[in-house]
């Protein structure tokens, strides 16, 4: 039986939602160019597809010109020419768009560009095709050909492709989260740099770090000791996993069944609460997505914030060098990021690999870095010359007058490029930017992931839920909570 034969029924009923949205829909579109190749043998003619959410370092930005660097390297062949498709909306929106996109048969899309938490779901789905002689997701040598695993790409991000020991990916950018703090408010509460973060610090740490920050005769009325993402929807969910994994927590196996009980919920829901209260988080947090954290940290209306790497760059648009700094998180951070995966039906999938291959290459992750974006391979990380990012794309991050987006250029909250060249922030410079890099290499090489499941979709909304409810509680019961989250867990991981 073929994996496109293996589809459960629930799958199949995905099929009739098709093309959700306008740009869905033009991309799902037939035409000339999707025929087979006149002689019925190859590839069918281009272009090549692909798919993907909007990119953080704005218009024209790194993912862009990665795909424009591969055409001009095929200029001339047709059937190897690409297309970049953003979808619109956030991750739901984008994931309920791709499935129905799909499933329906007649998406025009070769490669999709997927949430690393929705591998399992596709490839359980039959919707994308496992790489080629990739088992286990072991093996050695460098990446000489489409089938090979890379061993150059960070362990535990390279697992995230990985479902029922085959390799359906390979990772394009990824995700950790980190602990930003502003280093002037804190030296002005008598914190001095000595008692500020370090790799070895603790939630302890923070929270009496928090304490000395409300004794501080200096201190804003609004202002709270941190913030997060605790709205409900994907950044609730990190932020839940992140606390449950802190305190030894794990909701599933590898394979995605239900491992948890309500003395093990407690517990992780406990320690939510914890960073809640003596953390003495900001009270938006609650209705908080990655932008308001980001504006409130800002705005001095709190002295830590747990966010992702892009913020390092946005941050210079935003305040001068000696007013923030970043470190690991205290604890456990996730994962986050996406993959790379060429779809079951895709009429051009050898051309569709190759191009896999070049977007995820040593130098296109350091393009991705430069820009920005956490880098999924190791190379990128130690400044090795032999391994720059492509010139001409170089060039396009670089604006005239300004030094690379490697200085920490990559997006202001709304999505658009950070100020450049004139009138421009002065960004931290190159040692700080080092050790931002260093910092970011080691959490990743730490970091876990969210639970691997093909019913991703109904266990974070339940998830979200249940956690939203316990932190708004006005006197949170987390005995009650966890018996009542441990029962619709347990029905989502079952996929009832």
């Amino acid at each position: 039986m073929t994996t496109r034969q293996r589809r459960s029924p629930a799958a199949r009923a995905v099929a009739a939602v098709t093309c959700l949205l306008a740009l869905a829909c033009a991309a799902c579109t037939g035409g000339p160019d999707d025929t087979p190749s006149p002689d019925g043998k190859g590839e069918a003619k281009g272009p090549i597809v692909v798919a993907s959410g909007l990119d953080v370092t704005g218009s024209g930005g790194v993912r862009q010109q990665l795909i424009e660097e591969w055409n001009r390297r095929h200029a001339g062949n047709k059937s190897q020419q690409a297309k970049l498709v953003e979808l619109p909306g956030g991750a739901d929106q984008q994931r309920s768009q791709l499935l129905g996109a799909l499933q329906s048969g007649s998406a025009r899309y070769d490669v999709v560009n997927l949430d690393i938490t929705w591998i399992p779901e596709f490839a359980e789905a039959g919707l994308i095709s496992p790489r080629p002689g990739t088992g286990s997701g072991g093996g050695g040598g460098d990446d000489d050909g489409a089938d090979a695993v890379d061993l150059d790409f960070i362990k535990r991000v390279h697992a995230t492709t990985v479902w029922k020991s085959r390799s359906y990916a390979r990772p394009f950018n990824t995700d950790v989260g980190l602990l930003y703090y502003r280093p002037d408010l804190l030296t002005a509460a008598g914190i001095q740099t000595g008692r500020q973060p370090t790799a070895a610090w603790s939630w302890d740490d923070l929270y009496a770090s928090v304490g000395t920050l409300a004794l501080s005769p200096d201190r804003a009325e609004d202002r709270a000791g941190w913030t997060t993402q605790l709205k409900q929807y994907e950044g609730l969910t990190a932020n839940a996993i992140e606390a449950f994994a802190s305190v030894g927590v794990e909701l599933a196996d590898s394979e995605g069944h239900y491992t948890s009980s309500p003395e093990k919920l407690k517990k992780g829901l406990d320690e939510l609460l914890d960073r809640a209260r003596l953390g003495r988080i900001q009270p938006a947090a609650l209705s908080s997505d990655e932008t308001a954290a980001l504006t409130d940290f800002a705005a001095g209306r709190a002295v830590f914030l747990r966010h992702w790497p892009y913020v390092y760059g946005a941050l210079k648009a935003l305040l001068p060098p000696e007013a923030y700094s970043v470190n690991r998180l205290p604890g456990v951070s996730v994962l986050g990021g996406q993959n790379l995966a060429v779809t079951a039906d895709s009429p051009r999938a050898d051309n569709a690999r190759e191009l896999v291959t070049f977007l995820t290459s040593r130098e296109s992750e350091r393009c991705l870095l430069d820009a920005g974006f956490a880098a999924t391979r190791a190379s990128a990380y130690s400044n090795d010359p032999r391994w720059p990012c492509w010139p001409r794309v170089a060039a396009a991050l670089r604006p005239a007058g300004d030094s690379p987006r490697a200085a920490g250029t990559a997006a202001t909250p709304t999505g658009t490029p950070a100020p450049s060249g004139e009138g421009a922030r002065k960004d931290q410079g190159q040692s700080a930017r080092d050790a931002y890099r260093r910092t970011l290499s080691a959490a990743l090489n730490e970091a876990v992931q969210r639970p691997r499941t093909p019913y991703y979709g109904a266990f974070t909304h339940v998830l979200q839920s249940h956690v939203h409810a316990l932190l708004a509680a006005r006197s949170p019961d987390s005995d009650t909570a966890a018996t009542e989250l441990d029962a619709d867990l347990r029905d989502a991981f079952a996929g009832k």
